[in-house]
């Protein structure tokens, strides 16, 4: 049996855990890497108002659709009251399941109704014949070796804090700051330049450090990253802002960070038109500000 797994959005949040759950099942799960011909395939079913984020969820549908014997989209709404999730992470499973042919699976997470990951994994395996004792073993295991990865993952982001180097922090959702489109472009750039790069993601609780710069929030990954702001600010010397247009949370609270900061900050919209000769002038100059800051 295969699963396939859209690289984007969600799965730089989860994909740990899935692969470790269901390669105790036995279970092979099937991606493939953000290029230019899951942007085209991606816009064969996108709309204007859809980010590019969506846009290359929607690609690696299209790409995985034939791979694989299903395809896991998860419908997650919150993780309580204060911590929401952007609309798309919702109705990715309608929008998929309108668009395309294909066998899917899926799991709720609802805070606010009790339906969490552990007892949505579970679901899933016994729909595809698996015992439930077996099942949660398998999701203690993967629980265990997700955390102790991410754990590494935040020792190593925390350490780059202590460099010598002029550091930058990259403020963005993890599924923008690792796409191969679209983080790796920037992240190339700064290595270019010898620039310790931090990524907002890679800290544990920060969350509620989010009070000093935007004290409403309730959208729980733009939470965490701007609790990296409080949490590096004296400690870095410049902030990168990545964004794909036109996200609307984005465009809102970035906008609302960016006018409380003291650093020097470079604020990256990204759309499927970038040419990365206009990134690459854009990091330059903004190398040039921080290195005679």
């Amino acid at each position: 049996m295969k699963i396939g797994i859209p690289k984007a959005l969600y799965y730089y949040y989860f994909f740990d855990k899935w692969q470790y759950f269901f390669e105790q099942l036995n279970i092979e799960l099937v991606t493939t890497d953000t290029d230019k011909n899951i942007i085209e395939r991606g816009n064969n079913y996108a709309n204007s108002e859809m980010c590019l984020s969506l846009k290359i969820f929607l690609g690696h549908v299209d790409y995985l659709k034939d791979k694989c014997d299903y395809i896991l989209i998860p419908k997650i709404e919150n993780f309580g009251l204060n911590d929401q999730m952007c609309t798309n992470f919702s109705c990715l499973y309608d929008l998929v399941n309108n668009l395309f042919d294909v066998k899917l699976l899926t799991y709720e997470i609802n805070h606010l109704k009790k339906r969490t990951e552990k007892k949505g994994l579970i679901k899933i395996g016994e729909q595809l014949g698996y015992d439930k004792k077996i099942l949660k073993q398998a999701y203690k295991v993967a629980c265990i070796k997700q955390n102790k990865k991410r754990k590494e993952l935040i020792i190593d982001n925390l350490n780059k804090l202590e460099s010598t180097n002029k550091k930058v922090l990259i403020v963005a959702h993890a599924y923008n700051i690792h796409d191969d489109y679209i983080g790796k472009i920037i992240t190339k750039n700064l290595e270019k330049y010898n620039i310790e790069y931090i990524y907002s993601d890679l800290f544990n609780k920060v969350d509620d450090l989010s009070f000093y710069l935007a004290p409403n929030l309730y959208w729980k990954y733009s939470k965490e990253s701007i609790g990296a702001i409080s949490y590096c600010k004296e400690n870095i010397d410049g902030i990168i802002f990545i964004s794909t247009f036109p996200c609307g949370v984005d465009s809102l609270v970035n906008e609302l960070v960016m006018r409380k900061i003291d650093l020097p900050y470079l604020n990256l919209i990204i759309d499927d038109l970038d040419a990365e000769a206009g990134i690459e002038t854009r990091i330059e100059s903004f190398v040039d500000i921080i290195e005679q800051d």
